[in-house]
């Protein structure tokens, strides 16, 4: 009888071993395949950003994940993904990649939404559509949309300005901006800039010369067409401020440059000065419509602290350095006009 117990005993434990080292592989496996699918190393840092369009779904990125090679086990990405319900919480972004990443960091990055900015510089840009095209390799938005709100009339006037003003809510800096942003959101953002800039300071100082902002901005675009150096921009817009409260005409070569068309004008001639056009202040009084390029902020806050003196005329120095002959009255101008037209010649320049 104890032999028959000791066997049923001994078979039962033998069962009993069996199961566990079963139940063992099982949980094994389970955990290795837990493992590789969710906390071992996967991303292989070949491509440094992952972007996702705005609209895409899942099957998108997938698609973009195994056509770029961003993941050394692509089945492994997928199943975590699935697991993790990733599949319809796509948020479009410009994804910073960092190799080693696992599958669970990497898809909650990408649910979370957790993407990188770009930084975005802009200065001394002249025309619209180059700001356009600029801006355009930075973020989602194609330059046409961009350009299309820049000369939308409607559009513009909703922030306080015209096509032909626009340009001056732009303020030259860099600034960090999420990669899926569209042409509208970019130009709230800029106008957000544009409100921060124009402090309750600079307000009082263009209403203590009887400037609105953007005539502020306007002028200034012409001091820095004028000015090399920084540290001459007062003397300059003092030049200029001088010429409208006596009603001279501007006369600033800057603006028929722009009027032409032609920057790789170096001489300005008389028919340069005849070309019609609302922005050639020698033949039109007081401000242009709009800035002849993006404002500088040294620009803007030279013409809101300009210089005080009597100077109504100005003329490249003849050594070209970048600075300035100035002259109160029109016998002196002309002699300074004379040395710097000498010193073209003998350079043969000729336009």
């Amino acid at each position: 009888m104890l032999t028959k117990k000791t066997k049923k005993i001994s078979f039962k434990a033998k069962m009993l071993l069996a199961l566990g080292a079963i139940l063992l592989v099982i949980l094994t496996v389970t955990g290795i395949s837990y493992y590789l699918n969710y906390f071992k190393p996967n991303v292989n840092g070949n491509i440094e950003y992952l972007y996702i369009n705005t609209g895409s779904d899942f099957d998108d990125v997938y698609l973009s994940i195994k056509s770029d090679g961003i993941v050394h086990d692509t089945i492994a990405f997928y199943n975590a993904a699935q697991n993790m319900q990733y599949v319809g919480k796509v948020k479009a972004g410009r994804y910073r990649l960092t190799k080693g990443m696992s599958n669970r960091a990497f898809i909650n990055m990408l649910k979370a939404g957790n993407q990188e900015p770009v930084k975005i510089s802009f200065q001394n840009v002249r025309l619209k559509h180059t700001l356009a095209g600029m801006v355009s390799k930075k973020i989602e938005s194609d330059s046409a949309s961009i350009s299309t709100l820049l000369d939308s009339a409607a559009f513009v006037e909703k922030y306080g300005f015209t096509t032909d003003n626009v340009y001056t809510m732009f303020i030259p800096n860099s600034y960090e901006i999420y990669w899926n942003t569209d042409a509208e959101r970019f130009f709230n953002r800029m106008h957000e800039e544009y409100v921060k800039f124009w402090t309750a300071d600079r307000k009082s100082k263009a209403s203590s010369i009887n400037l609105s902002p953007i005539e502020v901005s306007v002028l200034a675009s012409i001091v820095d067409g004028e000015a090399l150096n920084d540290k001459e921009m007062p003397r300059i817009a003092g030049l200029y401020m001088n010429r409208l409260l006596k009603g001279i005409r501007l006369e600033a070569d800057p603006t028929v440059i722009f009027a032409a068309n032609d920057f790789t004008i170096r001489r300005v001639l008389n028919k340069h000065l005849r070309i019609n056009s609302p922005y050639n202040t020698y033949l039109n009084s007081g401000l242009p419509p709009g800035p002849i390029s993006m404002p500088s902020i040294h620009a803007i806050d030279a013409v809101l602290s300009y210089e005080k003196h009597d100077y109504i005329y100005m003329c490249a120095k003849e050594d070209f350095s970048g600075y300035h002959n100035y002259a109160s009255t029109l016998s002196q101008h002309l002699i300074n006009a004379k040395k710097f037209q000498q010193a073209l010649n003998e350079r043969n320049i000729k336009k």
